[in-house]
């Protein structure tokens, strides 16, 4: 994990609009009769009718897709009892999650009031606003009490995340880890450390799923839990054990199966570990440091089976997995709780999808699916793009059968695709290309690692855990850039490829490529001159396999980085061109077009190769390609100059691959709009079909296009992604930002990974 300093911290929550979220209207609002709809006299109208039926206010106001977040700052994180105000940013990021995980918006409230019925009262007054209220960071025991009333006293669901979340996470995890290890939950013998929300909820949570009473000992700051204790409240007596011979940790571990830690750092030896059954299930969640380590606990023992509360280890337990869906599911049955039974609907939805195989933006045909059902897999990924519709829907069907439902689902795969449409794309490619790449981290050489941008790309590329870095340029430089920009190089290499110590890999780069471009009129010395500019030695360094991939493009010429990367690389056996492609992912779903910066003026034959490629690079990104090949006229109406190269195109593609959805040549209108399409032309191959694939006729105007679209909207561009070379060479430009390039760096490493499938099939 990248270590996060208080600068960029601060910096990330000042910098622009201040804070995290913002309100955006969801209704025109451009004229006058907007306007008078929005507010007077048109907002009368709803007003009377939600008088008449309360119920309405969820067909007329945002109040169904509404949640609060609120505390009153007495546990914030780790931080304890800051106030208020203080845990602000903190609700603003409970929002933020709710928002790209779930589609759900947030009020955040910070209520300044320690006392349990003034808070109380407080958000009961406030309740009428919101679908559901998740209440956050209130210091135990007084979170009981107030979860506790309130819900009794509102028909909105409410969640005191701090303790459920984390019991629902973990309760997962233990479940599927007990199936690892092949124990029963009902024989095992489980050790608390830590007796304050979390852990009381986690344990009830055990028990609702057939722990048993007698067979758990929890631990607080002053020893074991025991029924000798006269200090003990009414949650900690729940779980009060009988024995009299254990007092300490060490003690109470010895020969448990099970260990559950919400406590404090450093606190699980080694020693205790190995004290423990075969096989032990280890949890420890003490955040940012736990209990003990990942690497100690691993060491301690091989049958160990580990999870922590961080993202930089296998079995992560994070409350993101199943918060924002559980109020999903909550928001769409339009429930009055969220009880004991949407609680273990979700646990059992979240167990059972890390036994599914693992999602891959990659296609199925390439199998690159290295993470598996076992000991470093046994809880799902944050990322993983099926957690909205397994939880939600199962939250969903468990209100309703519980009775709390007051709205029903009845068209369950309506809902399904409901809840995809709702996240749309945006974001979602982008994390689900991370992780895949995280899966097996690959070297990639930067050619410009005196560039800024790219040398910050690299930094993150590697703390994002995508890819292992090659910086390209001097070292001094690279050093003194670094330092300057506050960047750490610790386990980034860096090739100085100008430097003596490189003339021997110069030189046998030199004579590889003049063997290979022998009958091309190449030579030796021309060939060694070029191994001083970076494209042709970052190249070789991928042609030769001493790296998997190249990222370039920041100070080159796109003419030059086309030439050297035929000669060098060349291009797919199959295709005379190659070409890029940009992904748009939008509010209107994922778009792909092509070719956005290699082929200028394509004639039919280039065209045929442009859409092959883009056909095969969509599948790459486990889509099915919808493909409209665009131009100023419609099928045929203009019979000259590039319509007339299309139509040629469409003809050749048409018959040679009959399957294959393409139509053309069309105007945008026409691709974009499958309704006007079908009335007009419903002889046309993508009858019914949305187009998400644009062949465009020239360079200038797919180029345009994406840039015309990336600055005019809030529309993500992914790319350049380059098709048709036979190595993963990828290009920027002199625009990129740091996050285009590791964007790309992604996009790189797993054309990479499925290279090496394929090789090794």
């Amino acid at each position: 994990m990248a270590k996060i300093t208080k600068e960029a911290a601060l910096l990330y929550h000042s910098q622009g609009k201040p804070g995290k979220i913002e309100v955006v209207p969801t209704k025109p609002y451009q004229t006058q009769r907007d306007l008078s709809l929005a507010y007077s006299p048109g907002v009368a109208e709803p007003c009377l009718e939600i008088q008449k039926s309360p119920e309405t206010a969820y067909d007329y106001t945002a109040k169904g897709n509404l949640v609060a977040v609120i505390s009153n700052g007495t546990a914030v994180l780790g931080l304890g009892d800051i106030g208020a105000m203080s845990g602000k940013p903190v609700m603003e990021g409970k929002g933020l999650l709710f928002k790209i995980y779930a589609g759900i918006d947030v009020f955040d409230i910070e209520v300044n009031e320690k006392d349990p019925d003034k808070f109380i009262e407080a958000v009961k007054a406030i309740a009428p606003t919101f679908g559901g209220i998740n209440l956050e960071d209130i210091k135990a025991p007084e979170c009981f009490k107030i979860e506790q009333r309130l819900k009794e006293e509102l028909d909105i669901p409410v969640m005191h995340d701090d303790q459920h979340g984390t019991a629902i996470i973990s309760s997962a995890g233990l479940l599927n880890a007990l199936e690892v290890a092949g124990k029963k939950i009902e024989d095992v013998k489980i050790v608390v450390n830590g007796a304050g929300a979390s852990a009381v909820s986690c344990t009830k949570l055990y028990v609702s799923l057939g722990a048993r009473l007698e067979n758990i000992v929890m631990l607080d700051s002053k020893g074991v839990i025991s029924k000798e204790r006269t200090d003990l409240n009414e949650q900690k007596r729940f779980f009060a054990t009988d024995r009299t011979d254990i007092h300490t940790l060490a003690e109470a571990i010895k020969g448990a199966d099970v260990f559950l830690g919400l406590s404090k750092g450093n606190v699980l030896s080694q020693d205790m570990i190995r004290s423990m059954a075969d096989h032990p299930i280890v949890f420890a969640l003490a955040n940012p440091t736990p209990e003990i380590s990942y690497e100690d606990a691993m060491a301690s023992r091989p049958d160990v089976l580990m999870a922590t509360g961080r993202s930089d280890y296998p079995n992560q337990i994070n409350n993101v997995i199943g918060f924002p869906y559980i109020f999903r599911g909550a928001l769409d049955t339009r429930a009055t709780a969220i009880n004991e039974d949407m609680k273990l609907a979700a646990v059992r939805a979240i167990a059972g999808l890390a036994k599914k195989p693992v999602p891959d933006i990659v296609n199925e045909a390439y199998h690159v699916n290295n993470l598996t059902f076992g000991p470093e897999y046994f809880i799902p990924k944050p990322v993983d793009p099926r957690l909205i519709t397994e939880v939600s829907m199962a939250v969903a069907k468990a209100a309703m059968d519980s009775g709390v439902a007051r709205k029903q689902i009845s068209d369950w795969e309506g809902y399904k695709n409901h809840l995809r449409e709702l996240m749309g794309q945006e974001n979602k490619l982008t994390r689900q290309l991370y992780e895949t790449a995280r899966r097996d981290p690959q070297r990639v050489v930067f050619a410009e690692g005196i560039h800024p941008n790219m040398l910050k790309a690299a930094v993150e590329a590697k703390s994002e855990g995508i890819c292992h870095p090659i910086l390209l340029g001097n070292e001094e430089r690279i050093t003194k850039l670094a330092k300057e920009l506050d960047l750490n190089l610790e386990g980034i290499e860096i090739v100085n490829l100008r430097h003596d110590r490189e003339a021997d890999r110069r030189e046998r780069y030199a004579r590889i490529l003049c063997e290979k471009r022998a009958r091309q009129g190449a030579n030796f010395q021309e060939a060694n001159d070029k191994m001083f500019e970076r494209n042709y030695f970052g190249m070789m360094m991928v042609e030769t396999g001493e790296a998997d991939a190249f990222v370039t493009g920041l100070y080159t010429k796109y003419s030059n980085t086309i030439k050297v990367a035929k000669e060098v690389i060349g291009i797919q056996p199959g295709y005379k061109h190659f070409g890029t492609m940009h992904i748009l992912n939008s509010k209107h779903g994922t778009f792909f077009i092509a070719d956005t910066l290699i082929n200028r003026h394509p004639d039919t034959e280039t065209l045929i190769d442009i859409a092959k490629l883009s056909a095969k690079a969509v599948r790459f990104f486990n889509q099915e390609p919808v493909m409209a090949m665009l131009s100023y006229s419609n099928f045929g109406s203009d019979t000259e100059g590039s319509p007339a190269k299309v139509h040629e195109a469409i003809a050749t593609l048409q018959e040679e691959y009959p399957d294959l959805a393409i139509d053309g040549e069309m105007q945008v209108k026409f691709a974009l709009n499958n309704q006007l399409r079908d009335e007009k032309y419903p002889f046309t191959r993508l009858k019914g079909k949305e187009v998400n694939t644009l062949v465009f006729p020239n360079l200038s105007s797919a180029n345009a296009t994406y840039q015309l679209i990336q600055n005019m909207s809030e529309t993500e561009v992914i790319g350049p992604i380059q098709m048709g070379l036979n190595k993963p060479i990828h290009f920027t430009d002199i625009e990129s930002s740091v996050r285009d390039i590791v964007n790309i760096t992604a996009i790189a490493c797993i054309d990479a990974i499925v290279a090496k499938k394929i090789n090794h099939q």
